[in-house]
């Protein structure tokens, strides 16, 4: 159980949408999520490197007792891969909030707390990256998020707890929803946990992405489901491909 709970495990996957600007060619997204207590294994960034354009830290990126020096670190090794995108998670909070804010400030890290940032090719077409503070802690306003994007392009948005999907409605364009939160349970006995495990599915139209994370919570122990970063790569088509 301690084993499995350091593994180094990086999860590719590939996504094709219909509404993908063409001019994009492809989107790589770097997607780590719920690191915890946990230090970034070079293992990982090293997969990273040279493939990702953009970093998107799904939230929880330390919690209580977690120093910032490692944090720092930790966001060190991420900067190595491309531009870093986050979003709070509830376990953020726990410490002091206003010193982990400046300090990924000082670090060039762009945080998405209900806010957005474009992407645009050659050719105009646009990307909307989209995030939201934590659902969980009733923190997020999507409505702000969406009005800080522009609308008609493909949407991409990142937020900490998946229920946010809840919220989405067909009108908003988002096509692409990117989290974590749920450790994937964490602790599977017979299969069964809090939680169902990590994966993508579709939820009135939004493809969704729930990692299994890379840190834990509360004891360092995974059974049943191991942590996970990922690779995924946005193109245009028809089909979703998973791996």
């Amino acid at each position: 159980m301690a084993s499995l709970a350091f593994g180094n495990h990086v999860t590719k996957q590939e996504l094709e949408f219909g509404d993908f600007p063409k001019s994009f060619g492809t989107l790589k997204i770097f997607f780590i999520s719920d690191i915890h207590r946990r230090r970034i294994a070079d293992s990982i960034v090293s997969e990273a490197k040279g493939y990702a354009d953009i970093v998107i830290i799904g939230g929880d990126l330390m919690e209580k007792g977690v120093p910032l020096d490692r944090v720092k670190s930790n966001i060190e090794k991420l900067r190595t891969i491309g531009p870093v995108y986050f979003v709070w998670g509830n376990n953020d909070y726990e410490s002091n909030y206003r010193d982990l804010d400046a300090m990924l400030l000082d670090m060039k890290v762009k945080i998405l707390d209900n806010t957005a940032v474009k992407f645009e090719s050659a050719e105009g077409e646009k990307v909307a990256l989209l995030g939201v503070d934590d659902a969980g802690l009733k923190k997020d306003r999507l409505d702000f998020a969406l009005m800080d994007a522009e609308r008609g392009c493909f949407t991409i948005l990142a937020s900490h707890n998946p229920k946010i999907i809840d919220k989405i409605k067909p009108e908003d364009g988002i096509s692409f929803l990117l989290s974590g939160h749920t450790h994937g349970g964490q602790i599977r006995i017979f299969g069964l946990g809090p939680y169902k495990k990590g994966g993508i599915d579709t939820v009135g139209g939004v493809v969704r992405l729930i990692s299994n994370g890379y840190g834990t919570t509360g004891v360092p122990l995974r059974l049943g489901v191991r942590p996970e970063s990922h690779l995924i790569t946005l193109k245009h088509g028809r089909e979703e491909k998973k791996s």
